[in-house]
């Protein structure tokens, strides 16, 4: 069966997670182990255990996303389930850059924990903000953030039809939210993150992502891995690295990666790591495409189980 993998970003990260697959699998714990050695303090704790508060820190979360979407990717590989191609959300491009050989788990562990850090100082807390709206078209979206005349704010999250997310100048974007409410949104809400991506406000960060890039061992991608900046298959080292820094400033294409690989004919979805966000995405996207999420041992024997009937 030709399968797609998605790794998941920001934001599906809780206290617990990994913990089953740890316990289960010795190559996992061996994961654990490189990350926590790579980064100098125990990820499998602060994964497991927490507290929510450190867990939640944007230099925290990235990382330890990335290493239990790992842990759920080497469960799978060692039952001879792989991808055919991936993607991931925002910080899930680099889950999927590691399933596709570019660069290491420990590696990229070192490289989120950077980025974190990159956008966390780019805008200080409080000053920025990103919000979903739901139920209004691109179009309209676009009106709502080009009529806002208190700052900057602008798309950042194309999702999924229906839904997408703006990001800015924290009074802007909540300008922007009555003015999509005034168009007919059927919800406008603030998010729970301390960072907004995927806008010009980024455009610091991803200048010191760009230079820090230079020092990191990467490799020719050795399966298509479809990117977030343009909705393309990612071919050549620098190919991969162009699609990281302008990640960060430029709007997530996900409705468009999914249509990418869903027009490559892939037969199933497989959501790797914490949560089922994107498995949800995915069905508004196209209601007719099987998906699956691994991130313990119960969903994993379950996808085993639907994927090898």
């Amino acid at each position: 069966m030709k399968l797609a993998f998605v790794f998941p970003g920001q934001g599906s990260q809780y206290v617990g997670m990994g913990l089953a697959l740890y316990e289960r699998f010795e190559e996992v714990r061996a994961l654990f182990a490189g990350v926590g050695e790579a980064l100098g303090y125990d990820i499998g704790d602060l994964c497991f255990r927490g507290p929510k508060e450190e867990l939640d820190k944007t230099y925290h979360t990235q990382p330890c996303i990335l290493t239990v979407s790992m842990a759920a990717y080497i469960a799978l590989e060692l039952h001879g389930i792989k991808p055919s191609i991936t993607a991931g959300h925002s910080l899930g491009e680099y889950s999927a850059l590691v399933a596709a050989g570019v660069f290491t788990a420990r590696d990229a562990a070192i490289l989120t924990e950077k980025r974190g850090g990159f956008m966390q100082d780019a805008v200080p807390e409080g000053k920025g903000l990103m919000a979903a709206i739901m139920g209004l078209n691109r179009d309209k979206v676009d009106e709502a953030c080009l009529s806002v005349r208190s700052g900057y704010v602008a798309p950042a999250n194309y999702n999924c039809p229906g839904q997408i997310v703006i990001a800015g100048e924290k009074e802007a974007v909540e300008e922007a939210l009555k003015i999509a409410k005034s168009l007919g949104a059927k919800r406008a809400v603030p998010l729970a993150v301390s960072v907004p991506s995927h806008c010009t406000l980024m455009v610091k960060a991803s200048e010191r992502l760009a230079e820090y890039l230079n020092s990191v061992d990467f490799s020719p991608p050795e399966i298509p891995v479809v990117n977030n900046a343009d909705a393309m298959v990612l071919s050549g080292v620098d190919d991969v690295k162009s699609s990281l820094v302008r990640q960060l400033n430029s709007p997530l294409l996900w409705e468009d990666s999914i249509r990418t690989i869903i027009a490559g004919d892939v037969e199933a979805f497989v959501e790797v790591g914490p949560g089922t966000t994107l498995s949800g995405l995915i069905k508004r996207i196209d209601p007719d495409m099987r998906v699956y999420n691994v991130s313990d041992p119960e969903t994993l024997q379950s996808t085993i189980k639907a994927l090898t009937v």
